[in-house]
C-alpha cells in the first residue's frame, strides 16, 4: 500500500531550507524508516531565489533517487542510495506554501516574505521547475489571486488553499475557478463562526474539495477531528504531518513553539497519526485511506 505525506517540510534534524541534497534524502529515509512510500517536500515561503535554490535542491535529490532505483533494478550496486532503497520515500515532486499568502494569517510562515499574487511572479517562481511542482497553497482573498489560480490550475498544479483570511464566498469562487484543496484545515485560516463559516466551513460542508488535517496531537482537539470526520466527504480528507526539522525521527511526541506560542510544524509522522486516530476509535479502514487512496486520488486528479 502506498502511504503518502503531500506536506512535510523535514523530520530529524533536516528540512527543505537546504542547498544540500543528501538533506532531503535523509528526509526521504526517515519517512520511509515510519513507513511512508511517497512524500511531496514542502518549501518553506522565502524569496524567490531562495525558493528556488530549496526546488533545485530537492530536484537534484530526486533525479539522484532516480538513478538509484533504475542501479537497483539493472542490478547495478554502485550508488549508495539502492542499499537504503527499501527505507527511502520517494520524492514526488514538491509543494510550494508560498509565497501568496497572507501576512495576517503566517502562522509559523515568515510572513514578511509574501507577496501579491502575480502570474510574471509565478513563471519566474516556475521556470526551470515545471516538472516538479506538483502543489501550490495560495490566500484566495488576496488581490490577483484568482487570475494564478486559474493560471495554475490550467498547467496541471494543484492549488491549495491556506494561511488566508478568507470567507465562505472568496473560498467558493476560489474553488469554482479551479482550487482542489486547502491547506491544514483550522491552523493559519480564518476560523470558524456561525455568521460566516470562512474558508474552514467550506472545507467542511463542500463535499468535492479535499482537505489537509494535522492530526497530531497539538494541532486540532480531538473532538474536532471527530467533527471532521462526522460531517466531511471521507474520501476528500487528507493527513499529513507538516513535519518540521524539530520532529524527531522516533515515536515520541512534542511540540515546537515560538516565543508567542505559535506551533512550528507538526509533530509525528502520517503513520504516527493515523495509529493515534486508530487508537482512539476512528475506523482503521478511513482512516487508512487518508495516507493512502485519499493523497494518492488528489495527486492524479481525474
Amino acid at each position: 500500500m502506498r502511504v503518502i505525506d503531500i506536506h512535510t517540510h523535514g523530520i530529524g534534524g533536516y528540512d527543505t531550507r537546504t542547498t544540500r541534497a543528501d538533506n532531503i534524502l535523509k528526509i526521504a529515509e526517515l519517512h520511509g524508516a515510519h513507513g511512508v512510500t511517497d512524500i511531496v517536500p514542502t518549501i518553506y515561503s522565502g524569496p524567490v531565489q531562495q525558493m528556488r535554490a530549496n526546488m533545485a535542491t530537492v530536484k537534484v535529490a530526486m533525479e539522484r533517487q532516480h538513478t538509484a532505483i533504475s542501479n537497483r533494478r539493472s542490478g547495478s550496486l554502485d550508488s549508495s542510495l539502492v542499499t537504503r532503497h527499501s527505507k527511502l520515500a520517494r520524492i514526488a515532486g514538491v509543494h510550494l506554501e508560498g509565497p501568496f499568502l497572507n501576512p495576517s494569517k503566517a502562522g509559523a510562515l515568515d510572513g514578511a516574505s509574501f507577496q501579491v499574487p502575480s502570474v510574471k511572479t509565478w513563471r519566474k517562481l516556475l521556470e526551470g521547475f515545471e516538472d516538479i511542482v506538483k502543489i501550490v497553497t495560495i490566500a484566495p482573498e488576496l488581490e490577483g489571486s484568482l487570475q494564478l489560480i486559474k493560471t495554475m490550475s490550467n498547467m496541471g498544479v494543484i492549488v491549495a488553499l491556506g494561511h488566508s483570511d478568507a470567507t465562505y464566498q472568496e473560498t467558493e469562487r476560489a474553488f469554482h475557478t479551479g482550487a482542489t484543496g486547502i491547506t491544514h484545515i483550522f491552523n493559519a485560516m480564518r476560523g470558524f463562526h456561525h455568521r460566516e463559516p470562512g474558508i474552514a466551513g467550506f472545507g467542511l460542508t463542500n463535499p468535492d474539495i479535499y482537505i489537509e488535517l494535522i492530526a497530531d496531537p497539538f494541532h486540532l482537539n480531538v473532538q474536532v477531528i471527530e467533527l471532521v470526520f462526522r460531517v466531511k466527504n471521507p474520501e476528500k480528507i487528507i493527513i499529513v504531518s507538516d513535519s518540521v526539522e524539530g520532529t524527531t525521527a522516533t515515536t515520541e511526541n512534542h511540540v515546537k513553539v515560538d516565543d508567542n506560542g505559535t506551533i512550528q510544524g507538526g509533530s509525528t509522522s502520517i503513520t504516527e497519526s493515523a495509529e493515534r486516530l486508530i487508537s482512539l476509535g476512528f475506523p482503521k479502514k478511513v482512516v487508512m485511506a487518508c495516507i493512502s487512496n485519499n493523497p494518492g486520488a488528489y495527486l492524479v486528479p481525474n
